[in-house]
């Protein structure tokens, strides 16, 4: 059985270092990603790139970072969180460094592919030092505070781009700044992070470890009742921005989307926690999360009025709000052994797996009911994608 307790926790002032370069760093590591990435794929058009080709660049950053994140989970395990984090963010600088000097579609595919790699080598292994520097029952309120900080970053980034671009600087100086924002965090790390001892001491081989997880039924049961959370999620990058297009018929309102959902994160995510926390346990925190997630789309299913997608990044932020703390709390506590790297790198696995899957249905459902005179059929799975998932997790013998 997975029991944690849940309560109020102290306030930052109980952040120890290690934690306080943690939520740094998350603000770092999310403020040079989106310095580049929203601009990456204009960029590419102007090199003369071919819609497919630019296409398979984005593509292969996001398969090299979720295909990969159980190798980058299970190195934490081995090596400890610290050296995976540094490399990340060391690969991440060149990565980007790369983009601001080649035009080949080689060149562009190594880039690609490094950032991606980067990313699913400190991704697992951060927060697996979280969960390690945090006792179970302030898990939640540690990734709480993760979220805001990588939600400050998410914001700040787009806007030191288009700030940068604005003034004329151009796509490569916005590559080199997000390589450089790395440099500095990689640096930082190397001397400030503390090393913490290796808790796995490799009693099993890595095929052994990874047969474990699949063989732990609760586990991927968990997975599987919880993936919903950023399939759901994920629709503020997809059907979300463009049915806020369709409402106003302004292209920039995906970007308005995305800044309103960060704010609201920024704003809310700490004392949602806290008031989770006093309240319910993990289960139904999680279980309530996702419901409210799943009903955030009956608002754009019933209307177009730009008032319904409005409501929609709301309530979904609010839903996520809940949600995802807790399961963040929860992920290592099913580990058999010392292995939270391994299980935070498959459980990022199953859930980008799952979040493509579900884009791409979401995708082609819009595509289908804008050919029927109902573009807004894409949201009824999402809602019913969210009430199941929260009965799943109601019933999950394994949470308490």
């Amino acid at each position: 059985m997975v029991s944690v307790a849940g309560r109020r926790v102290a306030g930052a002032a109980g952040v120890g270092l290690p934690l306080r370069l943690l939520l740094l760093n998350q603000f770092g590591v999310n403020l040079g990603f989106y310095l580049l990435v929203p601009y990456l794929a204009g960029h590419l058009g102007g090199l003369g790139l071919a819609a497919a080709t630019i296409g398979l660049v984005l593509g292969a950053r996001t398969l090299s970072q979720q295909g990969l994140f159980l190798v980058g989970g299970t190195a934490a395990d081995r090596l400890g969180p610290r050296p995976v984090i540094i490399a990340g963010c060391a690969l991440r600088t060149v990565g980007f460094g790369l983009f601001a000097v080649v035009e080949g579609t080689v060149g562009l595919l190594s880039a690609a592919v490094l950032t991606g790699l980067a990313g699913a080598l400190f991704n697992p292994a951060v927060r697996a030092y979280v969960a390690a520097e945090t006792e179970p029952a302030r898990r939640a309120e540690a990734f709480a505070r993760f979220n805001v900080y990588a939600n400050a970053g998410a914001l700040s980034g787009p806007l030191l781009g288009a700030g940068l671009l604005a003034a004329g600087l151009g796509f490569r100086v916005v590559a080199v700044s997000a390589a450089a924002v790395f440099a500095v965090l990689t640096l930082s790390q190397l001397l400030a992070l503390p090393a913490r001892p290796v808790a796995n001491q490799q009693t099993a081989t890595v095929w052994q470890d990874w047969r474990g997880v699949l063989a732990n039924r609760a586990f991927v049961g968990f997975t599987l009742a919880t993936a919903a959370i950023f399939a759901l999620y994920s629709q503020l990058y997809l059907v979300v921005p463009l049915a806020a297009e369709q409402a106003t018929g302004r292209p920039w309102a995906a970007g308005v989307v995305f800044a309103l959902a960060t704010l609201v994160g920024i704003a809310g995510q700490v004392r949602i926690t806290a008031w989770c926390e006093s309240r319910w346990s993990p289960k139904r925190s999680i279980a309530a999360g996702l419901a409210v997630m799943g009903l955030a789309f009956v608002a754009p299913a019933l209307s177009g009025h730009p008032v319904a997608v409005v409501v929609c990044v709301l309530v979904l932020s609010i839903g996520y709000q809940i949600a995802h703390p807790f399961v963040m709390q929860l992920v290592p506590a099913f580990a058999h052994r010392d292995l939270p790297g391994t299980y935070y790198g498959a459980f990022y696995l199953a859930s980008g797996v799952a979040a493509t899957l579900g884009s791409a249905a979401t995708g082609w459902l819009w595509d289908l009911g804008a050919r029927n005179a109902y573009p807004h059929m894409a949201f009824m799975p999402l809602i019913l994608a969210g009430l199941l998932s929260a009965l799943a997790v109601i019933r999950m013998r394994a949470l308490q």
